[in-house]
């Protein structure tokens, strides 16, 4: 299944992509696409439903975060050898992790805000997973057990704020706007092996990142694994794995996200992301 959640910031709704593409209201089947439903209850609920028989979304709506209410949002950093080579960093010997504030999630098409004062604002395709049960201490061979689907993430950054302001990457990671997801969450049944999907991203029509997830290095179950050794997994917590080379700090001379870019990304089979880059606005 495609889930989503659609509609205006602080009023959406659930919804699923059907066969052909098209949307369709889950608003009587559940409340929401967030943690509840996120277990193999709440799928099993969702999939009894007959998409035909849905009501049909007409328009073009905002796609939000396709999960609510997201417990944490953790990062997975360096975990593609040849984005550590670009960033002139050595290959990690156990997963880097980190964290995104929630606060900075957002839809898959919503702008992205420049911080104010930012001089090196990056971009990075990820594959997102989402966990559906609980995960406390489980070995590899069981943690894709605990994932209830997978997404696209654009881990954008803030390289000063990340290098050169203390160790903290956090202070780079989780600015405002900094944490768009979506457009869909596909649950795990639909993707065969999650260790062979295509991604790539654009920065104004020009391709900059070109990988595939076949070169993690440290797959999926390893990170669901490694994270609940050190953390307690809650149904609609949010892991974003890693991004591939290409992104801004490691190009030569380095490139960076300026008013008025545009970045386009997608993952195989879980969509694709659209975002307009904004100057700083304070909030009302």
């Amino acid at each position: 299944m495609k889930l989503v959640r659609y509609g205006n910031p602080g009023r959406e709704k659930p919804g699923l992509i059907d066969a052909d593409g098209k949307l369709r209201d889950l608003s009587s089947i559940v409340p929401d696409i967030g943690p509840a439903q996120l277990g193999q209850v709440g799928l099993a609920r969702i999939r009894k439903a007959n998409p035909a028989r849905l009501p049909l979304v007409r328009g073009n709506p905002r796609f939000a975060c396709p999960v609510a209410h997201v417990p944490k949002f953790i990062a997975i950093g360096l975990n593609y050898s040849d984005h550590a080579a670009e960033s002139n960093m050595p290959i990690p010997a156990e997963p880097i992790v980190f964290m995104k504030a929630t606060s900075c999630i957002q839809g898959a098409n919503d702008p992205v805000m420049l911080p104010r004062g930012s001089v090196k604002t990056d971009w990075e395709v990820e594959l997102g997973v989402v966990i559906g049960t609980r995960a406390r201490y489980v070995p590899s061979s069981k943690a894709l057990n605990h994932v209830a689907g997978y997404t696209v993430v654009n881990d954008v950054s803030e390289r000063e704020y990340q290098l050169e302001r203390g160790s903290q990457w956090d202070k780079g990671k989780g600015c405002d706007t900094f944490g768009p997801i979506g457009p869909w969450l596909v649950t795990a049944d639909e993707i065969p092996n999650v260790q062979r999907l295509g991604m790539w991203l654009d920065v104004n029509g020009e391709r900059m990142q070109t990988g595939n997830t076949k070169t993690m290095i440290f797959n999926v179950a390893k990170i669901v694994s490694y994270c609940s050794h050190f953390m307690t997994l809650e149904p609609g917590d949010v892991i974003t794995t890693g991004t591939p080379p290409g992104v801004g700090l490691g190009m030569k001379p380095p490139k960076y996200l300026k008013k008025g870019d545009v970045m386009t990304l997608g993952i195989e089979g879980l969509g694709e992301q659209r975002q307009l880059v904004v100057p700083y606005k304070a909030s009302a």
